[in-house]
Parts: C-alpha cells; sequence; structure tokens
C-alpha cells in the first residue's frame, strides 16, 4: 500500500493494518489514500472477518492531520472529503474492526478508532485526544458525532473544548476505549480475541454488527458537514493567531512538541 500503511496478510480470516509515517504519524494526504485503497480491499475479500489497525511506532498511533497539508487531501468520487468517506465505509464493513493503541491518538488519529468497532488500548502508552479547539479550529471528522454517543453529550464537551489529553484508564472509563490492558498484556489480548472470532462464522459476526449499527450508525451527510465546518475554521483568524504559536512552540521544543502537544496548547496564544 506504500511506506505509510502496510497490510499483513498471512492469515486469510485476520488482517493487520500498520500506520507508519515516520516520525510522528501525521494524517496526510498520501495516509488517506492509502487508507482508502486498504478498505476497499477489505471490502473486497469475502473471508475476512477480523482486522486490526496497529502502528509501528509506540509514541503515536495515528496523529492528527497534517495541516500544512489539508488543501492537499484528496476526495472521492462525489467531490467529498476522502476521509470522511474511508471513516463512514469503514463503520459499515461486514467484518470487525479492531484499533490496538500504543502511542499518541489526537484529532483525526482518534476519529480513526472511534471507527472502529472496538479499542483496546496499552495501559501505559495510549493517549487519545481531541486538539483542534485548541489549535482554534473545529474536529471534521466524526469526533462531534461519535463521542457524544460514546461517553455522554457531557464529557464530550469536555474532551473536546478543553483539548486535554486522556490517558487508556480514563478513557476506559469513559467508555472512549473498549478496555485497557498493561501493555506486556495488551498484544496477547487482542491476539486472543481476534483468535476467537475466526472461530465464529462470518454470516452470524456480521449479521449481529448489522443489528447493533441500526441502533448506533452516523448519518453519513451530518459527517460530510462535518468536515465542510472544520475546512472553513480553518480561515478564522483565531487559527491563524494559533498556528504561528505552533510554528514557535515546533522551533523551541522540537519532537516534545507532538509528545506532549495536549500540554503546550493552552500556551499557542
Amino acid at each position: 500500500m506504500g511506506s505509510t500503511v502496510s497490510i499483513d496478510k498471512t492469515e486469510g480470516y485476520r488482517w493487520t493494518v500498520t500506520f507508519d509515517s515516520p516520525p510522528t504519524n501525521l494524517v496526510t494526504p498520501a495516509l488517506v489514500q492509502y487508507l482508502h485503497e486498504a478498505v476497499e480491499a477489505m471490502a473486497a475479500e469475502p473471508d475476512l472477518k477480523v482486522v486490526v489497525f496497529d502502528s509501528a511506532n509506540d509514541d503515536f498511533w495515528l496523529n492528527h492531520f497534517d495541516l500544512a497539508q489539508v488543501p492537499n487531501f484528496p476526495t472521492d468520487t462525489e467531490g467529498r472529503a476522502l476521509w470522511t468517506t474511508v471513516v463512514l465505509r469503514l463503520a459499515e464493513l461486514p467484518f470487525v474492526t479492531i484499533a490496538k493503541i500504543r502511542g499518541r491518538a489526537r484529532g483525526g488519529g482518534d476519529e480513526f478508532l472511534l471507527a472502529c468497532d472496538l479499542r483496546y488500548a496499552s495501559r501505559e502508552r495510549a493517549i487519545v485526544g481531541q486538539i483542534e479547539v485548541g489549535t482554534g479550529i473545529l474536529p471534521g471528522g466524526g469526533a462531534t458525532e461519535r463521542l457524544p454517543r460514546l461517553i455522554g453529550r457531557d464529557r464530550a464537551l469536555e474532551a473536546i473544548l478543553t483539548s486535554y489529553d486522556y490517558s487508556a484508564d480514563v478513557a476506559e472509563r469513559y467508555g472512549w476505549v473498549t478496555k485497557s490492558l498493561p501493555d506486556t498484556e495488551l498484544d496477547d489480548y487482542v491476539d486472543a480475541l481476534t483468535t476467537r472470532l475466526g472461530a465464529f462464522d462470518k454470516t452470524a459476526l456480521a449479521g449481529a454488527m448489522r443489528q447493533v449499527n441500526r441502533a448506533t450508525q452516523l448519518p453519513g451527510d451530518d459527517l460530510h458537514s462535518a468536515y465542510g465546518e472544520f475546512l472553513e475554521s480553518m480561515t478564522w483568524p483565531g487559527f491563524r493567531q494559533r498556528l504561528d504559536g505552533l510554528r514557535r512552540a515546533s522551533q523551541e521544543l522540537g519532537p516534545n512538541l507532538e509528545l506532549h502537544l495536549g500540554d503546550h496548547l493552552a500556551d499557542l496564544a
């Protein structure tokens, strides 16, 4: 699929998709295109029962959008944001999608894991958050639609308005992730779970998911509208001011800015 996404298809019923976009796994136009190709390849595989998304970088699972490249992000055949098409398509596929989270999943990366069916996080290494408001813009990939359904309106507002980082244990308590586990147990737990799911009949798995989706799936137009509002927010004066603050912080802090981004957002102005 390219240097930003790789797929292990060793076992036909279970694929592993690995994010690998050094140095910090930012969501770039190329990564969005590769994810689209990966999702379509999955949809065409009749024996597939489980897909696990992980990262080659223990510090970053899937990071936020590369804001400098947003104007170059691809669109689908209808001229809509391909990112939104990908996360909507992911949530509709007739197999189980699992986010195995080590490292930071902020902004678009967090919105991608919210689109997965199940989310398992390293207690020591996983961090989730929605940083957009702290940078002067709006979320645009599903956080404002999915988080309230998962964790409730008040906690979703807290997460989105404050742009705080959340640990795996807090995210589990909120319902943001399915379960947090010690890092040394994460791989074995997910492996055992996917092996168990692989032993079940795909028709039953897909049918049960379809029933749950009737009560939980999002209107696609809402997500496409949110992406449009995200693009509009990038023209706001407050974003331009905070973007300058991000550039200064990047020059001063280097890689530590991304590692501790949630701690620095309040200082951008």
